[in-house]
């Protein structure tokens, strides 16, 4: 006849099978999600251009900007929260490819009210900051990204379609 130990130790590990299997089902079942349901982005445009000036050899520009956006097609059953961030992109000399996070977001399943984000005047978090003296009159580009955290599965990012550009003043401000 079988020990208590040799019972106990069948049913803790027929339970832990039982929970890789719904946790393999679960993390399937996002397969594609992010292609077919992102956020509609209505409206991610500068503001106002408050400085454009050179700190410690550097330029930096500070900026406000409008974002209305509904994050509620792109959770799930499995999505726990979204980090959210409006990203800076330019193209410099030096460095042909530059992107800079101005602001970011965590949006989680258990805040329904914070899916909807319909804000003006939003002042950057961080500032656009250059790795030299730049950034005067270089074309900007702002997006939307943000990476899913599901509960179980893999983690992945996406970024919207709709982006807005605009021109740095070429003098200091």
């Amino acid at each position: 006849m079988h020990t208590v130990w040799v019972r106990l130790n069948a049913v803790v590990f027929y339970g832990l099978t039982v929970l890789l299997g719904l946790s393999i089902l679960a993390a399937l079942s996002m397969y594609g999600h992010h292609n077919r349901h992102k956020p509609v982005v209505s409206r991610l445009k500068l503001k106002k251009l408050r400085s454009l000036k050179s700190h410690g050899g550097v330029d930096r520009a500070l900026l406000s900007f409008d974002l209305h956006a509904d994050l509620r097609p792109t959770f799930h059953w499995n999505i726990k929260q979204l980090f959210v961030y409006v990203v800076a992109t330019y193209e410099t000399k030096t460095n042909p490819s530059n992107q800079v996070v101005l602001w970011d977001k965590i949006v989680e399943a258990i805040h329904p009210e914070d899916m909807v984000i319909k804000e003006d005047n939003i002042f950057v978090k961080y500032a656009l900051v250059d790795q030299g003296a730049e950034l005067r009159g270089k074309e900007v580009q702002l997006k939307l990204m943000w990476d899913h955290m599901p509960l179980t599965g893999g983690l992945y990012m996406g970024e919207s379609t709709n982006t807005s550009t605009f021109t740095l003043p070429i003098d200091y401000r």
